[in-house]
C-alpha cells in the first residue's frame, strides 16, 4: 500500500505527468493483479506458497525498483511495463499467501482467521499511508521516490522471509518428480 499511495505523487511531481496520465499509468498494476489471481490460485495447488509468495514479492521489488530509478524523461511505455511487473508480482504473492494463511487454521476457526487477515491488511494499509505522509513531511520533493525505495526494501524483506520457510520444511514438502523436475502438489507451507 505504501507504494500505491506514493505512486500518484511520484508520477505527477517527479515525472511531470498530468492527472489523467497518472490515472492511466496506474491501471496496469490492478489489471495484472486481477489476471494473475486465477493463475496464482492454480499454481498454489501445485507449488508451495512460500515459493510463489517469495517469487511474487521479488518481482514486486524489482518492478518498484525499476519505477524508483526512472528519470523525468521516461516514456509511458517505460512506466507501464514496470507497473505490470509490480502487478504480476503482487498477484503472484496474494492468492497463495491468503490461501496459506486461511489453510493453516482448522476449518472451525476459518472465520476468525479471515477476520485476523482483514485486520492485518487494514493495519498494513494504514501504516503504509502514515509512512508515506511521514516521508513527505521530511522531504516534499523526494518523498515519493524515497517511499518507493522503502517499499522495495519491505518487499525484498518479505521475499526473503517467505523463501526462508523452505529451509524449515521437511523433505516430504520438497519432494518432486526427478524425471520432470517438477514439484509434487503441496497444499501450502505454513
Amino acid at each position: 500500500m505504501l507504494s500505491f499511495v506514493a505512486l500518484p505523487f511520484y508520477f505527477e511531481y517527479q515525472l511531470g505527468r498530468s492527472l489523467h496520465e497518472t490515472g492511466l499509468l496506474i491501471t496496469p498494476w490492478p489489471l495484472t493483479v486481477a489476471l494473475m489471481a486465477a493463475l496464482s490460485g492454480r499454481l498454489s495447488d501445485r507449488y508451495p506458497a512460500s515459493i510463489l509468495a517469495g517469487l511474487g514479492l521479488a518481482l514486486l521489488a524489482g518492478g518498484l525498483l525499476g519505477l524508483a530509478l526512472l528519470g523525468r524523461d521516461a516514456g509511458s511505455l517505460d512506466i507501464v511495463w514496470r507497473m505490470a511487473v509490480c502487478g504480476l508480482g503482487f498477484g503472484l504473492f496474494q492468492s497463495p499467501n491468503n490461501r496459506a494463511m486461511i489453510g493453516a487454521t482448522p476449518p472451525e476457526r476459518s472465520g476468525g482467521a479471515s477476520g485476523a487477515q482483514a485486520t492485518t491488511r487494514l493495519l498494513g494499509q494504514t501504516t503504509g499511508t502514515a509512512v508515506v505522509a511521514l516521508l513527505f513531511s521530511m522531504d516534499e520533493t523526494g518523498g515519493a521516490r524515497f517511499a518507493l525505495y522503502v517499499a522495495v526494501g519491505m518487499a525484498t524483506l518479505g521475499a526473503l522471509i517467505s523463501l526462508s520457510r523452505l529451509r524449515d520444511a521437511g523433505p516430504a514438502q520438497h519432494a518432486g518428480d526427478r524425471r520432470t523436475g517438477r514439484l509434487t502438489p503441496v497444499r501450502a507451507l505454513y
